[in-house]
Protein backbone atom coordinates (compact mmCIF):
# COMPACT_ATOMS: atom_id res chain seq x y z
CA UNK A 1 0.00 0.00 0.00
CA UNK A 2 2.99 2.27 0.75
CA UNK A 3 4.43 2.06 -2.66
CA UNK A 4 0.81 2.31 -4.41
CA UNK A 5 0.47 5.58 -2.32
CA UNK A 6 4.03 6.81 -3.33
CA UNK A 7 3.38 6.15 -7.25
CA UNK A 8 0.34 7.98 -6.69
CA UNK A 9 1.56 11.31 -5.00
CA UNK A 10 4.99 11.22 -7.12
CA UNK A 11 2.18 11.31 -9.79
CA UNK A 12 0.61 14.00 -9.11
CA UNK A 13 3.22 15.98 -7.91
CA UNK A 14 4.68 15.70 -11.17
CA UNK A 15 1.54 16.92 -12.73
CA UNK A 16 1.54 19.68 -10.28
CA UNK A 17 5.22 20.77 -12.78
CA UNK A 18 4.55 19.38 -15.66
CA UNK A 19 0.85 20.82 -16.44
CA UNK A 20 1.75 24.50 -15.17
CA UNK A 21 5.24 24.41 -17.23
CA UNK A 22 3.34 23.75 -20.65
CA UNK A 23 0.53 26.24 -19.76
CA UNK A 24 3.84 29.12 -19.41
CA UNK A 25 4.81 28.38 -23.38
CA UNK A 26 0.98 30.00 -24.98
CA UNK A 27 1.37 32.66 -21.99
CA UNK A 28 4.81 33.69 -22.18
CA UNK A 29 4.26 37.01 -22.67
CA UNK A 30 2.25 37.33 -19.74
CA UNK A 31 4.90 35.13 -17.24
CA UNK A 32 7.38 37.87 -18.75
CA UNK A 33 5.70 40.90 -17.23
CA UNK A 34 4.48 39.24 -14.23
CA UNK A 35 7.94 38.26 -13.02
CA UNK A 36 9.29 41.71 -14.20
CA UNK A 37 6.26 43.37 -12.07
CA UNK A 38 7.69 40.74 -9.07
CA UNK A 39 11.30 42.20 -9.55
CA UNK A 40 12.56 39.12 -11.26
CA UNK A 41 16.60 38.98 -12.11
CA UNK A 42 17.31 37.92 -15.79
CA UNK A 43 13.67 37.11 -16.86
CA UNK A 44 14.61 36.16 -20.46
CA UNK A 45 17.04 33.78 -19.20
CA UNK A 46 14.82 32.92 -15.74
CA UNK A 47 11.71 32.16 -17.63
CA UNK A 48 12.81 29.38 -20.38
CA UNK A 49 14.69 27.37 -17.45
CA UNK A 50 11.83 27.98 -15.30
CA UNK A 51 9.86 26.09 -18.59
CA UNK A 52 12.14 23.30 -19.28
CA UNK A 53 12.34 21.99 -15.74
CA UNK A 54 8.81 22.21 -14.66
CA UNK A 55 8.13 20.35 -18.11
CA UNK A 56 11.00 17.57 -17.86
CA UNK A 57 11.39 17.06 -14.34
CA UNK A 58 7.65 16.99 -13.90
CA UNK A 59 7.39 14.27 -16.89
CA UNK A 60 10.61 12.95 -15.05
CA UNK A 61 8.06 12.68 -11.75
CA UNK A 62 5.58 10.90 -13.80
CA UNK A 63 7.26 8.35 -15.54
CA UNK A 64 9.56 7.15 -12.62
CA UNK A 65 12.45 8.19 -13.69
CA UNK A 66 15.28 9.68 -11.64
CA UNK A 67 12.85 10.54 -9.29
CA UNK A 68 14.85 11.86 -5.93
CA UNK A 69 17.09 13.99 -8.29
CA UNK A 70 14.28 15.33 -9.83
CA UNK A 71 12.10 15.99 -6.57
CA UNK A 72 15.30 18.00 -4.81
CA UNK A 73 15.72 20.28 -8.04
CA UNK A 74 11.91 20.88 -8.34
CA UNK A 75 11.64 21.66 -4.57
CA UNK A 76 14.63 24.14 -4.90
CA UNK A 77 12.89 25.52 -7.88
CA UNK A 78 10.17 25.85 -5.46
CA UNK A 79 11.04 27.87 -3.25
CA UNK A 80 12.89 30.34 -5.47
CA UNK A 81 9.26 30.43 -7.45
CA UNK A 82 7.34 31.04 -3.45
CA UNK A 83 10.09 33.75 -2.02
CA UNK A 84 10.23 35.44 -5.82
CA UNK A 85 6.45 35.17 -7.03
CA UNK A 86 4.36 35.11 -4.32
CA UNK A 87 6.13 37.58 -1.80
CA UNK A 88 2.81 38.38 -0.08
CA UNK A 89 4.51 40.60 2.39
CA UNK A 90 4.98 43.10 -0.89
CA UNK A 91 2.50 45.28 -2.50
CA UNK A 92 1.64 45.04 -6.64
CA UNK A 93 -0.99 46.50 -8.52
CA UNK A 94 -3.87 44.13 -9.11
CA UNK A 95 -2.60 41.17 -6.65
CA UNK A 96 -4.44 40.27 -3.50
CA UNK A 97 -1.84 40.00 -0.35
CA UNK A 98 -4.56 37.35 0.73
CA UNK A 99 -4.13 35.13 -2.14
CA UNK A 100 -0.42 35.27 -2.50
CA UNK A 101 -0.21 34.09 1.11
CA UNK A 102 -2.23 31.15 0.33
CA UNK A 103 -0.35 30.73 -3.05
CA UNK A 104 3.07 30.72 -0.23
CA UNK A 105 1.71 28.31 2.44
CA UNK A 106 0.65 25.73 -0.44
CA UNK A 107 4.16 25.63 -1.87
CA UNK A 108 5.57 25.20 1.29
CA UNK A 109 2.82 21.84 1.41
CA UNK A 110 4.71 21.08 -2.38
CA UNK A 111 7.78 21.87 -1.14
CA UNK A 112 7.38 19.40 2.04
CA UNK A 113 6.26 16.60 -0.06
CA UNK A 114 8.99 16.94 -2.53
CA UNK A 115 11.16 16.42 0.08
CA UNK A 116 9.58 13.64 1.67
CA UNK A 117 9.63 12.21 -1.62
CA UNK A 118 13.35 12.55 -2.42
CA UNK A 119 13.99 11.28 1.01
CA UNK A 120 11.40 7.73 0.63
CA UNK A 121 13.42 4.65 0.21
CA UNK A 122 10.34 3.15 -1.52
CA UNK A 123 9.98 4.69 -4.55
CA UNK A 124 9.84 2.72 -7.92
CA UNK A 125 12.20 4.30 -10.11
CA UNK A 126 12.97 2.67 -13.65
CA UNK A 127 16.25 2.81 -14.80
CA UNK A 128 17.56 3.61 -18.35
CA UNK A 129 18.24 -0.03 -19.91
CA UNK A 130 17.31 -1.54 -17.11
CA UNK A 131 14.70 -4.52 -18.23
CA UNK A 132 13.06 -4.56 -14.53
CA UNK A 133 10.93 -1.59 -15.01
Amino acid sequence: MEKTFITIGRGLLGLYFLYPGITKIPSYGFMVEYMTLHNIPFVTILLPITILLQVVLGLMLVTGYRIKESAVILAVLTLFINFGMHDFWNQYPNTDAGHELQNFVKNLGIFAGLLVLSASSNVQQWKLFNKSL
